[in-house]
């Protein structure tokens, strides 16, 4: 699961408004731009977060799209028309439930092993969709910092192509998926001339944490690649906050899943997107919204998570 802070300060996600400089003028002149109009019913302003210092505001929770069309890390090393139908019905489900912010990047689903990029893939559900009617989507996908990409100009052709896949005129908001190996200055650049050229709305940077769900264990960790990263020992220090979270869940008839998320919406400047593979994960997820913890509650919880050591996701390692 990734969380997007959007506010100031340091998170697994994190959104700009203006920046220092040059480009602090550029970027302000960007966001002063109204947001592109929604198509349809619209999630009702009191239950969105706005990104940053930007104009962009977005549902209190947003779904990811890493899995859809991967093969690398998800779906057992296949993608099917099975798969396919579970990841629409993930799609349709999010908007039902008024979780209409969507993260994708030009990463997931790389062309191997019969995968399917996941911004074709949003960009298919998202017309497929409008053609039953009008629907209010915002946008999230990420530059890939390679090492063979060099400056402004990089950024820039990525974002097109990215575009071109999810069939938008623009995306809400743009971000560096990882540092550059040759440092930031150009992909920085790119993204102030992403925001003059009125191609996204904001931009910012991205990272991986948590695994607050509860699904894993240090009897049950995962298998694969993701192994390697929730390990017997992290899991393991991670217990006293799961088992508070289970706790707090019995008394409000929620499940971890549905505490954590509802946790980090809390904090008031992070927008968790957990990645929802079909459309019963989207569904649990929706369980998170409509209430809250308390100040107590919330407090406790960020008590025994500054106990335990952050973990990195494989792809922030590279």
């Amino acid at each position: 699961m990734a969380s997007l802070q959007v506010g100031a300060g340091r998170g697994v996600g994190c959104c700009f408004g203006p920046l220092d400089g040059r480009r602090q003028e550029r970027r302000a002149m960007a966001a002063l731009r109204p947001p592109r109009a929604g198509a349809g019913a619209k999630v009702a302003e009191e239950d969105k977060v706005r990104l940053g210092e930007s104009s962009v505001a977005v549902s209190k929770l947003g779904i990811g799209a890493w899995s859809w069309g991967d093969t690398t890390y998800w779906n057992d090393s296949e993608w099917d028309d099975r798969r396919l139908k579970e990841a629409k019905a993930a799609f349709d489900a999010s908007i039902d439930n008024g979780m209409t912010f969507f993260d994708t990047a030009e990463v997931y689903g790389t062309a191997l092993m019969g995968a399917v990029n996941s911004e074709s893939l949003l960009g298919d559900f998202i017309r497929e969709r409008q053609q039953k009617g009008a629907v209010d989507v915002t946008v999230a996908t990420k530059f890939a910092a390679l090492p063979w990409r060099f400056g402004r100009g990089s950024v820039l052709s990525a974002l097109k192509k990215s575009l071109e896949r999810l069939g938008l005129p623009s995306v809400e908001l743009y971000q560096l998926h990882w540092p550059g190996l040759w440092g930031n200055e150009g992909y920085l650049d790119g993204l102030a001339d992403a925001y003059e050229q009125g191609l996204v709305k904001a931009v910012g940077v991205s990272n991986y944490n948590g695994v607050l769900s509860g699904k894993y264990t240090p009897e049950n960790p995962p298998t694969g690649p993701r192994g390697n990263t929730y390990t017997p020992e992290f899991l393991t220090k991670l217990q006293p906050l799961m088992n508070r979270i289970k706790e707090i869940g019995v008394s409000y008839g929620k499940n971890p899943t549905q505490v954590s998320l509802n946790w980090l919406t809390c904090q008031g400047n992070v927008v968790p997107i957990p990645g929802a593979k079909n459309a019963g994960q989207a569904m649990e997820f929706a369980g998170a919204l409509g209430w809250s913890l308390t100040f107590d509650e919330v407090e406790e919880l960020r008590t025994l998570a500054r106990e335990i050591k952050g973990i990195k996701m494989p792809i922030e390692e590279s």
